[in-house]
């Protein structure tokens, strides 16, 4: 592409992709795509936003287009690459000057040129650094900025990169210019520290700007561009530097108006100092050892100190808490249990935190946490009132730890109380021990005070364990405080609950529970204090989902709870809540199981109108789906009720060209398969959602074992309609699946495959006769892993015992195959079978390969009867399997025979069984492995033997086999 003409052709082009005529917008893209791969493109497009006299929408995409340019076609390897000569011509190009007028598009450009130097830089670019660092020294205050924010960009960039070779060249790309980057970030802080003092905010928001870029150079240099940075002076004396700029800055911030844009990048550079620390303390905690004295008495200082006060603001308290938590909580500071097993370096910064936490400062920090942190502010309070439910959300879940006050100031309490918990529980439990008895109403900041103090009491609630006897405090005070009804006693109310919630599940004893419930029931009436706690009450109503649970204690309350439960439901407006009260309601279903059916019928009714409304709200949609999951599993066979509603839900969730799948699908497949297998019959409409698995089968997710159970939930349901339908895709997916697939995948495809022979033995290996080939092959070759061996030998025994003359169809389609006798085929498969039966640990596949290998007798085969021995030897180890001695009769019988179907009784603790269930136990009845005795069929075809070969043949083709063996066998056999 000639520079000369082409300029003005992709000048015309760009100008119309700027434009809001799709007409005309779209040939103009299409211009451009085809234009990406051409020589000397990208040429233009830098002459074209290097022209600040053109249009800053043109300048602005030509940027984008040269940018997304370098991601494609820079790298050498690339298809249709630049070649070397443009990429000097470019490189060159763009450092010419550093005079970018428009702020995007100059950041803009330092992005790419960070781009071309992950690249390039140093080997094809050893220009740049040099550049940057002449063209930062320059007067001219806006090259000098543009400089330094190309600066900060390249070294963010080439900070990023973690292959060796590339560290080590950041390693000494460090080392050469650390000393003048210092000495840039001190110069325009003393710059920025003398204009603001002297009043000049407008000159000093300017210098503040420089002072951040370079900064945030330091930050990456300081984090990344050292091994051991602690034997580098220059680096631990900037660190200790930061402490002193710290406090500067600080009291900077008194003297700038709050509204003031100077304030904002002030308050920016104060919280960047504070991530220098947290960045090095998490990349070098050795090297960091020499600062913790330091940083622990800073942060200390400021933010549980009078200190701070007037002068801290909330980012930065929340930085200084987390820079205490990282260093308490820090492993590399945490000696071994045994001391000469730790570093020095582990040692010494031990011996540094325990000098520094002494009891007096351990205390005043608990106590300022709890009495000044955890206090609810008068904005809270606000909005409490006014927008109960969000209030609740917000403070529940909300942002990180990280950068939210409140969360950070609990988890820091957490982690200190947990570290010094010997020392804390004490002050804690004398502040619990001053606030009992009743508290006066008027007082606001008491009320307050007890909130913060329950608070910390539910926090600490593991490491209180051996010092706290919840069920009397619950019995003598709690419980009491749940029935004051005083208006201003709600924050208390409220957070009783939440702090039984954070108990019940270290320390409650059960007894207890009914008194539990029936506070619990008496507060969800109080739809005021319900709706603006919802939260913790959710919390209490959890413990349904513990260990601990006894139905039996909770069913006399189940109908008003369900009830209640059901109408905060509807009542409560935010996602996340409806997503909390649809998680209890489903622990409560879960656990209750069939006794919730009286009380159902009005969620079922709400679920269809919730699901609706949901449509923008895919985790929602989720907690609704996990609802019907228990709901199926609690209606049984009466969940067939639900199908108008239940059966598109299933089919959106799963059908993966639908975006909601990405968030749907796992629930989706779980209630896919308890429908199955709770349901009385196959429906056309259920029949019709397999459709949607040929697809979920090409995925080959983490969902693929979901799948299977889906699949032979459907063979057990009707085998004869679902087959009949989708063998035919089945087997050709299942085909593809073979071809890539793991072990424990390959072994799941071939449980289907066995099922729909143990379903239907005479139609089964038709439908599925492309894959039996595979199977035969696998025995005679003797598959290495056992479990697939296992399942093949699984599937054969099937074939054989069942299908007689599929097998010889097939048997005589592998001598074809294999080009071998079809007699050698046979000899092969069964000496593999005698000697892979070790592969076999399920008894009931064990006795069907004893079952299988018998029905080739009787026989005047001569590799049969070669083979005679092993089937003997496989057939008396099926005998000690299955056989049980009768203690009364002294004779053996078959403890795998089934006469008729008894359904079983579930107790408490177990289960009901599905359908699914009790069309396994009616398909066993029809199962030779469950219905003909092993010791008979033995004896019947030995028998047949002897008849054919004569008493004499007979008797030479026993004395084949071990007399030991002959011996077991004779006496499993006493009685026929």
């Amino acid at each position: 592409m000639d520079l000369n003409s082409a300029s003005t052709v992709v000048l015309q082009v760009l100008t119309q992709a700027t434009s809001q005529d799709t007409a005309v917008l779209k040939p103009a893209e299409e211009q451009l795509k085809q234009w990406e791969t051409q020589p000397g493109f990208y040429s233009v497009l830098l002459n074209i936003f290097t022209n600040h006299s053109l249009d800053v929408n043109v300048r602005w995409l030509a940027v984008l287009y040269f940018k997304n340019g370098i991601d494609r076609y820079w790298r050498r390897v690339a298809p249709h690459a630049l070649s070397e000569e443009e990429k000097t011509t470019l490189r060159a190009g763009l450092i010419t000057n550093f005079n970018e007028p428009v702020n995007q598009i100059a950041t803009q450009i330092s992005v790419l040129i960070a781009k071309v130097a992950r690249v390039d830089c140093p080997r094809q670019w050893p220009e740049l650094i040099p550049t940057l660092v002449e063209s930062v020294k320059v007067q001219d205050d806006l090259q000098q900025h543009r400089a330094l924010l190309t600066f900060y960009h390249v070294t963010k960039t080439l900070a990023s990169k973690r292959l060796a070779a590339d560290r080590k060249l950041f390693y000494d790309l460090t080392s050469s210019i650390y000393s003048f980057t210092c000495s840039l970030w001190n110069h325009h802080t003393d710059t920025f520290l003398q204009q603001i003092f002297a009043g000049d905010e407008a000159a000093a928001a300017n210098s503040l700007e420089r002072t951040l870029l370079s900064l945030k150079v330091l930050r990456k240099l300081t984090v990344h561009g050292f091994v051991e940075p602690h034997w580098n002076a220059e680096v631990m004396g900037f660190l200790h530097a930061i402490f002193e700029r710290l406090k500067q800055f600080l009291q900077c911030s008194r003297s700038i108006r709050a509204e003031s844009i100077c304030r904002d990048r002030l308050e920016k550079t104060i919280i960047l100092f504070t991530k220098v620390l947290l960045d090095f303390l998490d990349q070098h905690p050795f090297s960091f050892t020499a600062l913790i004295q330091r940083s622990l008495e800073f942060s200390v200082s400021y933010v549980f100190t009078e200190a701070g006060e007037g002068v801290v603001f909330e980012q930065f308290i929340v930085q200084c808490m987390n820079l205490i938590k990282m260093i308490v909580k820090n492993y590399a500071y945490k000696p071994s249990k045994n001391i000469e097993d730790s570093s020095p370096e582990t040692l010494e910064a031990h011996k540094i935190k325990t000098a520094f936490f002494t009891y007096p400062t351990l205390m005043e920090i608990c106590r300022r946490l709890v009495t000044h942190y955890f206090l609810l502010t008068k904005e809270e309070l606000t909005m409490w009132e006014e927008d109960p439910e969000s209030f609740t959300v917000e403070e529940t879940g909300g942002d990180s730890w990280k950068y939210s006050l409140r969360p950070c100031t609990e988890v820091l309490f957490i982690d200190i109380f947990h570290e010094y918990n010997q020392t804390l529980t004490p002050v804690l439990l004398e502040m619990v021990h001053s606030l009992q008895g009743s508290t006066n109403m008027e007082n606001t900041n008491a009320i307050l005070i007890k909130d913060a103090v329950y608070n910390a009491v539910g926090l600490a609630a593991y490491e209180l364990f051996d010092s706290v006897d919840f069920d009397q405090w619950f019995k003598n005070q709690l419980l009491a405080e749940l029935q004051v009804s005083h208006d201003r006693y709600k924050p208390i109310r409220r957070r009783v609950i939440w702090l039984i919630g954070q108990w019940i599940s270290v320390k409650f004893k059960s007894d207890l529970r009914p008194v539990l419930y029936e506070a619990i029931r008496n507060l969800l009436q109080d739809r005021d204090l319900v709706v603006s706690s919802v939260l913790f009450f959710l919390n209490v109503y959890l413990p349904v989902d513990d260990f601990e649970f006894r139905t039996d204690q909770f069913l006399p309350y189940l109908e008003s709870m369900f009830t209640l439960l059901f109408q905060l439901l509807q009542e409560v407006t935010q996602c996340d809540t409806k997503m909390h009260v649809l998680h209890v309601l489903s622990c409560v279903i879960e656990r209750v199981n069939m006794q919730i059916r009286p009380y159902v019928g009005c969620l079922v009714q709400y679920l269809p109108l919730l699901w609706k409304q949901s449509e923008e709200h895919n985790m929602l949609r989720c907690a609704i789906l996990t609802t019907l999951i228990h709901l199926v599993q609690g209606l049984g066979a009466d969940s067939k009720n639900l199908y108008p509603f239940l059966l598109p839900v299933i089919q959106l969730s799963t059908d993966v060209s639908q975006p909601p799948h990405v968030y749907l699908l796992e629930d989706g497949l779980e209630l896919w398969l308890v429908t199955l297998e709770n349901s009385p019959c196959l429906t056309p409409e259920l029949l019709r959602i397999f459709q949607n698995m040929s697809a979920l089968l090409e995925l080959s997710s983490e969902n693929l074992k979901n799948c299977f159970k889906i699949i032979n939930a459907y063979i057990f349901l009707s085998s004869s309609e679902f087959l009949q339908m989708y063998a035919a895709d089945l087997c050709r997916s299942f085909c593809e699946l073979l071809k890539d697939i793991t072990t424990e995948g390959q072994v799941q495809v071939l449980k289907v495959v066995e099922n729909v022979l143990k379903v239907n033995p005479v139609l089964g290996p038709q439908m599925f006769q492309p894959l039996l080939p595979s199977v035969f092959r696998g025995i005679i070759d003797g598959e290495r892993y056992p479990v697939v061996m296992s399942t093949y030998l699984g599937i054969m025994g099937r074939v054989l015992l069942q299908n007689a003359r599929f097998f010889s169809l097939l048997l005589s389609q592998m001598a074809c195959e294999l080009g071998q006798e079809l007699d050698q085929i046979l000899g092969n498969m069964i000496e593999m079978w005698v000697d892979r039966m070790d592969n076999i640990t399920q008894p009931e596949r064990r006795k069907l390969s004893a079952l299988a290998l018998l029905s080739l007798l009787p026989s005047l085969n001569s590799v049969i009867q070669d083979k005679f021995c092993g089937i003997i030897n496989i057939s008396v180890e099926g005998l000690h399997d299955v056989m049980t001695e009768d203690s009364e009769t002294g004779t053996y019988k078959d403890c795998m025979l089934m006469s008729h179907f008894e359904e079983p009784k579930a107790t408490e603790d177990e289960e009901p069984p599905t359908e699914q269930d009790k069309r396994k136990k009616m398909l066993a009845l029809k199962d030779p492995v469950h219905t003909v005795s092993l010791q008979q069929f033995i004896y019947e075809k030995l028998k047949a033997q002897q008849e054919l070969l004569g008493e004499q043949g007979f008797h030479a083709l026993m004395e084949t086999v071990d007399t030991e063996i002959v011996a077991q066998l004779q006496e499993f056999l006493q009685g026929f």
